[in-house]
């Protein structure tokens, strides 16, 4: 992600930012002892340099419903940490929404700029 304004470098390790709430713990019934849990898993958002903090918290809010504070933070984490889970839930759930991060189509305000960010889904280690 592109921002000449930013402070600080860019770590391209493998670490990434939990910027997204906590869910909540549901109580137990009876009988749930006897259910698996559904496998979760995180949509990461991977950082570039062809797109704006101004894209991706427009991304965010018009695909996740993300407001725009909790997207700064999200776009602050994928450019310093070079990505950032957005979303976890189900399996097919995350392949939903990393479709529609690669379907969101290129940044209007970079002339560069040819497709859309990219993400990735990965397991949930809960």
């Amino acid at each position: 992600m592109s921002d000449e304004s930013a402070a600080g470098g860019q770590d391209q390790g493998l670490e990434s930012i939990v910027v997204c709430p906590k869910r909540k713990k549901r109580k137990k019934k009876k009988g749930d002892a006897d259910r698996k849990p559904i496998p979760r898993y995180h949509v990461v958002l991977w950082n570039d340099d062809d797109h704006t903090f101004e894209y991706v918290i427009r991304m965010l809010k018009d695909l996740f419903g993300h407001p725009e504070t909790l997207g700064f933070a999200m776009a602050q984490a994928v450019h310093l940490a070079g990505r950032c889970t957005v979303l976890t839930t189900t399996k097919e759930h995350a392949e939903f929404k990393r479709d529609q991060i690669h379907a969101y189509g290129p940044d209007p305000d970079v002339a560069e700029c040819t497709g859309s960010m990219w993400a990735t889904v990965e397991p949930a280690d809960d």
